[in-house]
């Protein structure tokens, strides 16, 4: 997950992009010297004990009665302004917050503590020949994902939220391949020729209603809920990672235009196609990954409300040993 966004994408956007070129870090894709693997020389929170991309076994879930549907707001509606499309260097992002940090999309309860506000979404993908999900579902990578990254309402800067566990929460949405156009998608996928080389950015002719990028609302009651990082430097450990269980559909060649129209930074002559930039899996450690109520979970996790009607009649029946026989 990509950590810009707010006023401060145009500060950062110079950096991220010099630092690839200039093999600081990048994705393997362009160049194993600077891949994932040597991040952490880099910046050393990214080899903390919190990092993401997890794989997430629903056989080893814990099931979470407080993680009730999220309250999207303002996501049905096509909020004022422009939206611009940017080639950061590492992926495409497309920049939800203005001056006004956003106040028009929010997000609150599913266990949030507390309102966060939209920034920005950005998207990780394969190549024609590898998937490129981040997350992984029961060992299995999806073709791409899709990040909207919101920050807590109570803090004014994203260095200041990134200073805090809870500063940032990131709508993990797996992607899935048909042949079948998704309409919906179709403003940010022609917008990808006009972004192809890094530093590009343009910005859309309207905004839309974000919700027609998610799977059906019947479907969002189902996610799953861990503590985790940025997957791109700094890997700051200030995510409150929730991953929904159904997938986006978009078409083939939807799918294709990612993989073909956009570039990494120049690297002296040479131009690469932008493909497979996910970060690989991340150890969970100690963690645990909270299953909500609308979830599959195939292990035998309980229910809170089962462990508590469990826990009664335990009682109930130690309190018959003890009480006299009618």
């Amino acid at each position: 997950m990509s950590p810009t966004g707010l006023g401060i994408t145009f500060l950062t956007l110079p950096l991220v992009v010099r630092a690839a070129a200039g093999g600081q870090w990048c994705y393997d894709s362009q160049d194993p010297q600077c891949g994932p693997s040597h991040w952490k020389e880099l910046k050393a929170t990214c080899g903390g004990d919190k990092q993401s991309p997890v794989n997430i076994d629903r056989r080893r879930l814990q099931r979470d009665g407080g993680l009730g549907d999220i309250l999207f707001e303002g996501y049905d509606q096509a909020p004022p302004g422009k939206w611009r499309l940017t080639n950061n260097g590492h992926t495409v992002m497309l920049t939800l917050a203005g001056e006004s940090a956003s106040e028009h999309i929010t997000i609150s309860g599913g266990g949030l503590p507390g309102r966060y506000h939209a920034i920005q979404l950005h998207f990780h993908w394969g190549s024609p020949a590898q998937n490129g999900s981040e997350h992984t579902l029961d060992g299995h990578q999806l073709p791409m994902e899709m990040h909207i990254v919101h920050m807590n309402a109570k803090y004014q800067t994203l260095a200041e939220a990134k200073g805090h566990p809870s500063g940032l929460a990131v709508l993990g949405f797996f992607i899935q391949v048909s042949e079948t156009t998704n309409t919906n998608y179709n403003t940010i996928v022609a917008g990808l020729r006009n972004v192809s080389h890094a530093g590009d950015s343009v910005d859309l002719a309207s905004t839309f209603r974000l919700s027609t990028l998610l799977p059906r609302s019947g479907r969002l009651s189902g996610y799953y809920r861990y503590q985790g990082s940025l997957t791109t430097p700094d890997c700051s450990e200030a995510v409150l990672w929730t991953v929904f269980e159904e997938p986006v559909w978009i078409g083939q060649q939807q799918l294709k235009a990612f993989v073909s129209t956009v570039h990494f930074p120049l690297e002296g002559s040479v131009l690469l196609k932008m493909i497979n930039n996910f970060r690989p899996l991340q150890p969970l450690r100690s963690r645990k990954i909270f299953a909500s109520r609308g979830a599959t979970a195939s292990g035998g996790s309980l229910h809170r409300d089962h462990h508590q009607l469990l826990l009664s009649l335990l009682l109930l029946a130690l309190l018959s040993l003890f009480l006299p026989a009618p």
